[in-house]
């Protein structure tokens, strides 16, 4: 081979391995098993944690996402089965979103609210000891308007009630295929799935409209879009996203409506999908995207 081809075959070698590790050096690091020491739950709570690229050698502070798991999921979910670092590293690489801090608790199956007998108060552990925890322990700005939510399922509802019940905390929320409920479909659920699902939350043994309790409009995300005042609302930017073959397909038609009529913005996505990791890893950029536009000032 002429002494100018092999010159030219070594370069375009060197230049591939040069971009192989320029790659490899804008991978995120997960940090998988961490736990905040809480309190209020008298028990350790974990969560897994999901760092940019330049974390370790910039000397920023970075904007947060609170992503949140669904019913019988833990906080390795998203990393499992949402291949979230996989997705955020791909978006921060091409410009789709800012770097970001990617925080994943554990909410085993509180559904992130306080249950009505005041055995489990996730709400409270959330607000006053996880998220002050981890924004002291990680270099991440703290303010509202480097601070978003998300979540699929019951994180969803999560996304929801935590984001309206403390507007001031939250520049924006996606919540992806949200358990949103009306009363009627409350009352409808079997009593099996009851004590199963939401007899911890709002009252075991229940029946009928009994079920409609103070317990469940405090948490209830049509009641607390009804009740709260729009102004408090607006605070928040939303990206509501449900599969049209998914059964909170309804729930979340539900919410749109209901913000449309109260002339809350948003923006609500159906997409062609059912409640599965197909259809959340599909979306999580999107919603990742929204939430990331919430950290640029006009």
């Amino acid at each position: 081979m002429p002494a100018a081809s092999l010159k030219s075959t070594a370069l375009l070698l060197i230049g591939s391995f040069l971009l192989t590790v320029t790659s490899a050096q804008k991978t995120g690091k997960i940090l998988e098993e961490r736990i905040v020491r809480s309190a209020i739950m008298g028990k350790d709570v974990r969560y897994t944690i999901y760092l940019p690229a330049d974390y370790e050698t910039s000397e920023r502070s970075y904007p947060v996402v609170y992503l949140l798991h669904g019913y019988t999921d833990d906080n390795t979910g998203w990393l499992q089965f949402g291949e979230i670092d996989r997705y955020a590293d791909k978006a921060i690489a091409e410009g789709t979103i800012p770097p970001m801090v990617i925080v994943m608790p554990n909410g085993d199956s509180s559904w992130y609210i306080n249950s009505y007998d005041g055995k489990e108060k996730y709400e409270d552990f959330f607000i006053k000891e996880f998220m002050p925890e981890i924004e002291k322990t990680y270099h991440i700005k703290g303010e509202k308007k480097y601070r978003g939510i998300a979540g699929l399922s019951m994180g969803g509802y999560g996304t929801l009630v935590l984001s309206m019940r403390h507007p001031d905390l939250f520049a924006a929320a996606a919540p992806l295929s949200a358990g949103v409920f009306d009363d009627a479909a409350m009352v409808a659920t079997p009593e099996a799935n009851w004590d199963l699902t939401f007899g911890q939350l709002y009252g075991r043994g229940l029946k009928g409209k009994d079920r409609l309790n103070k317990a469940w409009y405090d948490y209830s995300v049509l009641q607390l879009v009804a009740t709260r005042p729009a102004d408090e609302l607006k605070k928040v930017r939303y990206w509501i996203d449900c599969g049209d073959d998914d059964f909170l397909t309804k729930g979340n038609c539900l919410l749109h409506i209901a913000l449309t009529e109260k002339k809350i913005p948003h923006e609500f996505r159906v997409r062609d999908g059912a409640h599965s990791w197909t259809y959340w890893r599909t979306g999580i950029t999107d919603a990742l995207q929204f939430i990331g536009q919430s950290f640029h000032q006009q």
